[in-house]
């Protein structure tokens, strides 16, 4: 069950329920810089082995409430957070929570895709490494980098530079990297934005083939890939709630005539 308060609605708030069990839960969440609010209020839940897309237009809170979900935002100056968000019943934000091992388990892929300036197979397996992975990172990285679908187009050139790349493969290559560390949770923040549209749509098919193993949730500009690739969709405006709930009921009768607005273009 989660609550949801539309801003037309002033205080009140409508429950919805979702059919899977959510590994993360929002409650009344609200994320300040300098006590200035760039998210209000907001709840709703995320549910396991599904693609939830964050959608609204630019300066509306989008990145800041994913960055949250795995306390990246602990690195920045001056930001403060009210309520709760819950990971498996658990207090994200509570005083026993390891940051560094949580962002193991909530793994993050940025806008602009980020190799580090070494080879293929450093990128995969320097993290599992230094963290004390004791399997063979031979097949570490195979598998990873067979699980982002870019295993056949480098396992010919695996001690090459991944700043050989193309633009596509490295965002990929970002991917594989997260998914080395073996998360529960991959946050993407914009991850097409940078593509053109052939790597889109292998991000978009390796999104479908990922969520039968992780929890995905995605930030998008892009209506038409929120409406192609995620089951739930949550529409933010001036860093509240405006909707919540399956993606396919948003876009085709959504209970909100602001949410209509904007995922038929007409503002944003």
């Amino acid at each position: 069950m989660t609550s949801m308060t539309h801003p037309e609605q002033g205080s009140e708030s409508k429950h919805i329920s979702i059919a899977e069990p959510s590994i993360l839960d929002l409650q009344n969440v609200t994320i300040s810089y300098s006590g200035k609010a760039a998210v209000r209020n907001v709840s709703f839940p995320i549910a396991e082995h599904k693609i939830t897309s964050i959608i609204g237009p630019s300066g509306c809170g989008k990145s800041t409430l994913l960055r949250a979900l795995n306390r990246m935002n602990d690195f920045v100056d001056d930001v403060s957070l009210e309520g709760t968000i819950s990971y498996l019943g658990e207090n994200l934000y509570g005083k026993d929570i390891d940051p560094v091992t949580l962002r193991r388990r909530i793994g993050m892929v940025f806008q602009k895709p980020n190799p580090f300036p070494k080879s293929i197979y450093r990128n995969v397996s320097w993290g599992p490494q230094i963290n004390g992975y004791k399997q063979p990172l031979d097949d570490l990285v195979e598998h990873s980098l067979v699980q982002a679908a870019l295993w056949n187009e480098v396992k010919d050139r695996l001690h090459e530079s991944a700043l050989s790349l193309s633009g596509g493969q490295q965002q990929r290559l970002c991917i594989a990297r997260a998914l080395a560390m073996s998360p529960d949770i991959l946050l993407m923040d914009e991850p097409c934005s940078a593509l053109d549209p052939i790597s889109t749509s292998h991000i978009e098919d390796l999104l479908f083939e990922l969520k039968s193993q992780y929890t995905i949730v995605i930030v998008t500009h892009n209506m038409q890939q929120a409406a192609r690739a995620s089951d739930y969709t949550a529409f933010l405006e001036m860093g509240m709630l405006i909707e919540f709930g399956a993606t396919k009921q948003m876009f085709t009768v959504p209970r909100q005539k602001r949410t209509e607005e904007y995922v038929t273009g007409r503002f944003g």
